[in-house]
């Protein structure tokens, strides 16, 4: 290369990017090392360099008006002995300083982030914190994030990713007998200030999302978790095999079915209400049928009304011969 000219325009311009921090780093550098460095000939590096007295920041209206805004270098090293040293870097050695607050909200993050399974002892969290609590503007307060009901279940999923098993737990949805699983874990979240676990169910033969506070007696198995590296979908994304299911309801009942209608869509009909929401097992909105006295009508699907009534049928058949006329 003999010339600026044969160098493309945006080529130029990521060189001027590298060029100022190589030349900070380097305290002072000669021409013929710098042009080496970056692969372009002498009089194409002392061009880029001459024109490093033209930038920096701007002024009022997008110019510059005062010295001190413009990288500058020390020109008589530069014609005397062709070394490149810079002597104005236009503050780029500054460092924003954040203030203790936000040290400490970022420090607060970082410590929920290290409860995280597979996380926890991270080298690069820990690097994080000590460098959090060096960089603020003063010293942050104490943060001490405060452990969970969940913290148990979450230690037993720690020690089964890093030992890649499977993990076994009773667990109880919504209006479900409690059930025991055998899962492969794949990933644990935190949304909306509740902690889940995805994996692959043995018993679904595919992968499923846990809410840990509905998860009990975990332990770990010795079966490998042949599953764990699986792509699993985003949290809350519907399963293949759920069904919708929707169902009546009077308004004035909806604060006891929080558990049903927290991931529901709900349409008014005056005084009533309509829900809708994906489910893995439809037997499971009999015991809400159930449980309501009535007040609940489960409109689809059929098998759902087909398992509430005979569920209602089965419990009624226990007391027929235990019921006796009034009056």
């Amino acid at each position: 290369m003999s010339s600026d000219r044969s160098l493309p325009a945006l080529d130029r311009a990521a060189l001027l990017l590298q060029l100022v921090p190589y030349i900070v780093g380097k305290g002072e550098v000669s021409i013929a090392e710098a042009a080496a460095d970056f692969d372009v000939a002498p009089d194409q590096m002392r061009a880029m360099v001459e024109r490093l007295t033209v930038i920096g920041l701007p002024g009022e209206s997008g110019y510059w008006q005062l010295p001190n805004e413009l990288f500058d270098i020390d020109w008589d090293l530069l014609d005397r002995d062709d070394v490149i040293s810079i002597t104005n870097t236009v503050g780029l050695e500054r460092s924003p300083r954040l203030t203790a607050r936000e040290a400490a909200a970022l420090l607060a993050g970082l410590q929920l982030t290290r409860t995280l399974p597979g996380v926890g002892d991270s080298a690069l969290v820990s690097g994080l914190l000590a460098k959090l609590a060096r960089g603020a503007s003063s010293t942050p307060p104490a943060v001490i994030v405060a452990p969970g009901p969940v913290d148990g279940v979450r230690d037993v999923v720690d020690r089964a990713l890093r030992r890649h098993v499977a993990v076994s737990f009773t667990y109880r949805a919504p209006g479900a007998g409690p059930t025991t699983r055998t899962v492969d874990p794949i990933k644990v979240h935190i949304a909306g200030g509740q902690w889940y676990l995805q994996g692959w169910c043995h018993t679904r033969e595919a992968v499923r999302t846990f809410h840990l506070e509905r998860v009990s007696d975990p332990e770990l198995t010795d079966i490998p978790a042949l599953h764990g590296a699986d792509p699993v979908p985003e949290l809350f994304a519907p399963a293949d095999d759920e069904v919708v299911a929707r169902f009546r309801f009077p308004l004035a009942v909806a604060p006891l079915m929080s558990d049903y209608l927290e991931r529901a869509t709900i349409e008014a009909e005056g005084d009533a209400a309509v829900a809708s929401m994906r489910l893995a097992d439809e037997q499971s909105l009999k015991r809400l049928a159930a449980r309501r006295g009535g007040e609940v009508e489960l409109l689809e699907p059929t098998g759902a009304r087909r398992a509430a009534a005979a569920w209602a049928a089965a419990g009624l058949s226990q007391y027929a011969g235990d019921v006796s006329p009034v009056g």
